[in-house]
């Protein structure tokens, strides 16, 4: 077994055969944080074992994930969970609901051990050597999403990797960056392609179409592989989970807005993203459960920033600024 926490990108499929993605580090002794991801459809383009999903998300946004709670509190109540160490209501799955779960290294080892049984995980295994090999990294890199759960289509599915650790996934994020400027055997997206999702982030996010244009270039953890897009997430290793559920308590305030410079960016390639601040009155750090602003913002910079202001008491008291989380749709952090 590669896991022993569980961890962010990890999946699980329920005994009702809905299939869950495990969300940030922080979960109950009896369960998981999770977000519904596919759920059984006649009509699914995703299939196992005879059984096709479709996806409840059409795209990762606090809003989408609010939205299949109105599915589970109407069909599923056991996902709803009314968290004590988070004070809100969540969604999750009690280990009591588990059928199978599904850790992104030991699928990847799977492959790697039997070989690929369609197109798209050979893809996987070359692409995974290649990226190895560059980075100098062994035994880091797992894959998450369909792969894992063993409902890809090789026609239209995507891979998506998740890279174990600090050390290397800085590595992976340096040896991409190569690879992405030789273009030999990694491809960056194209002008055109940018363009195209800074205008579709302009309708979802209350961002600007310059301040998208300036996270759409820093974004690194995307590309294409034998004309396959691809992208790839850090993850936590057990030693780099330090907080365990119950040593502290979250207590939301009020929404907030402020400026201040960035201190520390060291968590920010991770979901959450955190970052350091100063000079921001009580807040020491801004965090963010939206993907698009993770691995942004450098040492130095000066943001803007708003979310909800929470009050945390326990092993670590402070307070921090939370942006991409339930009841702050319209958060933000951007260059000032």
């Amino acid at each position: 077994m590669y896991a022993v926490k569980p961890k962010d990108r990890d999946f699980i499929q329920t005994v009702d055969d809905h299939l869950f993605c495990v969300v940030g580090y922080l979960h109950p002794p009896d369960g998981y944080t999770a977000y519904l991801k596919y759920v059984p459809s006649p009509d699914g383009k995703w299939e196992k074992d005879g059984q096709r999903y479709s996806r409840t998300l059409p795209f990762y946004h606090v809003s989408q994930v609010e939205n299949t709670y109105r599915y589970l509190k109407e069909k599923y109540p056991q996902y709803l969970f009314d968290c004590p160490v988070r004070n809100i209501t969540i969604s999750w799955v009690p280990k009591s609901h588990v059928k199978q779960y599904h850790y992104p290294r030991e699928k990847l080892r799977e492959i790697m051990s039997r070989g690929a049984n369609d197109s798209l995980e050979r893809k996987l295994l070359d692409l995974s050597t290649v990226i190895e090999e560059k980075a100098g990294i062994k035994n880091s890199l797992g894959v998450t999403g369909s792969i894992l759960t063993g409902t890809h289509n090789p026609s239209f599915s995507d891979i998506d990797l998740t890279v174990h650790g600090y050390d290397a996934s800085r590595k992976l994020i340096e040896a991409l960056r190569d690879l992405k400027e030789e273009a030999a055997l990694v491809k960056p997206v194209t002008p055109e392609e940018k363009e195209g999702w800074v205008r579709n982030r302009a309708e979802r996010f209350p961002l600007s179409i310059d301040d998208l244009r300036k996270i759409a270039e820093k974004r690194w953890n995307y590309g294409y592989f034998e004309g396959t897009y691809f992208s790839v997430h850090p993850t936590r290793t057990d030693e780099e989970i330090t907080e365990d559920y119950g040593d502290n308590t979250y207590h939301r305030k009020k929404i907030v807005e402020g400026t201040a410079p960035v201190s520390d960016n060291g968590d920010s390639i991770y979901l959450p993203a955190v970052y350091g601040v100063e000079d921001s009155d009580e807040v020491s750090e801004v965090v963010s459960f939206e993907g698009l602003y993770g691995s942004l913002f450098e040492v130095g910079d000066r943001v803007r920033f708003k979310g909800v202001l929470e009050e945390i008491r326990g092993k670590d008291p402070r307070h921090r600024v939370l942006v991409g989380g339930a009841g702050s749709p319209d958060g933000y952090i951007k260059w000032v």
